[in-house]
């Protein structure tokens, strides 16, 4: 009987979802435009967060055969100016708007539907044969206004990226001039850097260190995790965290960064299809099993037999 009960919730569900797909919307030429699952629309999207979004993007267009959500991967600086000049209508960063660009988004009569879909971590990396394994929020603030760490190479991600913006916001300081701190390219190359450096520190996004591609997994297994410390934690002053979905869930791990899907589309197009995607139990699981937290962790069902 709670067999045949889940599969016919499992089918409204499902008939749910896709239900929005069987209604053909055109503009006012009659052109045919994008359906919940169905079409194509082009999305930007921070580059920091491709390893996850393409593992969503790949089980959408799987289950979705008609659906073709093609998503460019950007800088942040570059992901929002496409979405305030009008170049996208969806686009998912590591923040929400802020009340002038969310402005500039209303005026034209293009109301920004925000939703929130996982929460990442922002790891410290050192090279394997490093003695260093413990850092505290208040060290990695002064390393990065040049009052510590002066005899490390302090590497991150490109100059326009979000983890550059929340490095610059949580260091108090507006540009990095220092002679040890790097800018690179990308979070491969930072990783690639620090497993050939014994000598440097590496600021990453936690998803590139979990199940990593072919080009740059061997430099992954030459980097560790360093655990970190929050002064000002209130349960945990003295406690060093490494980033784990327990620690993001518990709030121990004192640098994590929310992910958000931005759809300014005005519409149920394919940007709400993928959104409604990302926040479903499927969705939702897809964020579970890559290491990074869902904004709502996934029942587990467990079936007892006598």
């Amino acid at each position: 009987m709670k067999d045949s009960v889940r599969v016919i919730l499992s089918g409204v569900a499902l008939l749910l979802f896709t239900l929005p797909a069987c209604k053909q919307t055109n503009d006012k030429n009659g052109v045919v435009l994008d359906g919940f699952t169905t079409g194509k629309a082009i999305f930007a999207c921070d580059e920091s967060f491709s390893p996850i979004v393409g593992e969503e993007q790949y089980v959408f267009k799987a289950l979705f055969p008609e659906a073709n959500p093609v998503i460019n991967y950007l800088p942040e600086g570059q992901v929002l100016d496409q979405l305030l000049n009008d170049k996208v209508r969806v686009a998912i960063m590591s923040r929400e708007l802020d009340t002038a660009e969310a402005g500039v988004l209303k005026r034209r009569k293009l109301p920004p539907d925000v939703n929130k879909f996982a929460i990442d971590a922002v790891a410290v990396i050192v090279n394997q044969a490093s003695t260093d394994t413990l850092i505290s929020v208040n060290e990695i603030k002064a390393m990065l206004n040049g009052k510590a760490k002066a005899d490390k190479s302090i590497v991150f991600d490109n100059p326009n990226s979000s983890l550059v913006r929340y490095l610059k916001a949580l260091s108090g300081n507006s540009e990095f001039k220092q002679k040890n701190i790097y800018a690179l390219k990308s979070n491969k190359e930072v990783i690639r850097y620090v497993a050939s450096h014994p000598d440097a520190i590496g600021i990453t996004g936690f998803a590139w260190l979990n199940d990593p591609d072919k080009d740059y997994a061997e430099a992954v297994d030459q980097v560790k995790i360093v655990g970190v410390k929050d002064e000002s934690s209130k349960t945990s002053p003295k406690e060093y965290f490494k980033p784990s979905q327990e620690t993001l869930v518990q709030q121990t791990y004192p640098l994590s960064r929310s992910l958000y899907i931005i759809d300014c589309t005005g519409r149920k197009g394919l940007g709400a299809g993928f959104a409604s995607f990302l926040a479903s139990e499927r969705g939702q699981r897809i964020i579970l099993k890559s290491g990074l937290l869902p904004d709502s962790i996934p029942p587990r069902e467990i079936n007892i037999t006598h």
